[in-house]
C-alpha cells in the first residue's frame, strides 16, 4: 500500500473533499459522528492520509484556549483522528499523528485531546499524557466540571513544560461535547 500524507488548512480543502473528509469519519467512527463533531473537525489543520482507494485517514488541529493557574494557553487540540475500517492497525494513524504532533509542537503552547477507549494506547504510545487533575470549561454560567471527561483527556505540553495537576483546566466553550 503506497500512503501519501497531505497537511492542509480548512481553507485549502477542495469544497469536493469534504464530503469525502465527512464519510470517511462517519465510516471509521461507525456512526456516531455528528453535526457538532463535524463543526469540531473543521476551521484548523487537516493531517490526511490517501491510499490508492482515496482518503484512509485523517486527524485535524484546531486552535482552543484552556485555563490553568489564572493563565489562558493556546491549545492545539486534536480531533477527529479516524482511519477507515479496511486499513486499521497499518500505522496510518501513527502516520496522522506524526502530522498532528508536527503542528502541536511547532505552534501551540500545549496540546490536548480527548480519547476513546479504542484510541487510548496510540496516543500513550506516542508520549501523550493522560492529565490526572481535574478538567472543566468556561460556560455561559460559570466554570462547570466535567467528571466524564477526567479519564481521557491526553496533555502534550510544548511550551508550557508540566502543568500542575492540583489545579483545574478550563477549556472554551463550544457546541456538543465540550471536549
Amino acid at each position: 500500500m503506497t500512503a501519501r500524507v497531505r497537511i492542509a488548512h480548512t481553507a485549502d480543502l477542495d469544497p469536493g473533499e469534504l464530503p469525502a473528509l465527512r464519510e470517511l469519519l462517519e465510516e471509521a467512527f461507525e456512526g456516531d459522528f455528528d453535526d457538532d463533531d463535524w463543526d469540531h473537525t473543521l476551521g484548523g489543520m487537516h493531517v490526511m492520509v490517501s491510499d490508492e482507494r482515496g482518503l484512509a485517514a485523517h486527524g485535524s488541529v484546531i486552535l482552543r484556549r484552556v485555563g490553568h493557574r489564572g493563565r489562558w494557553l493556546r491549545v492545539g487540540y486534536v480531533e477527529s483522528v479516524g482511519v477507515r475500517p479496511d486499513v486499521q492497525r497499518r500505522g496510518l494513524g501513527g502516520r496522522v499523528m506524526a502530522g498532528v504532533e508536527r503542528i502541536v509542537d511547532r505552534a501551540y503552547d500545549l496540546g490536548a485531546l480527548s480519547a476513546s477507549d479504542e484510541g487510548a494506547g496510540l496516543y500513550a504510545a506516542r508520549g501523550w499524557q493522560l492529565w490526572p487533575g481535574r478538567v472543566c470549561a468556561l460556560g455561559p454560567d460559570g466554570v462547570i466540571r466535567l467528571p466524564d471527561e477526567e479519564d481521557s483527556t491526553f496533555l502534550r505540553p510544548v511550551a508550557t513544560g508540566p502543568l500542575d495537576p492540583a489545579h483545574e483546566l478550563v477549556f472554551d466553550w463550544r457546541n456538543g461535547d465540550l471536549l
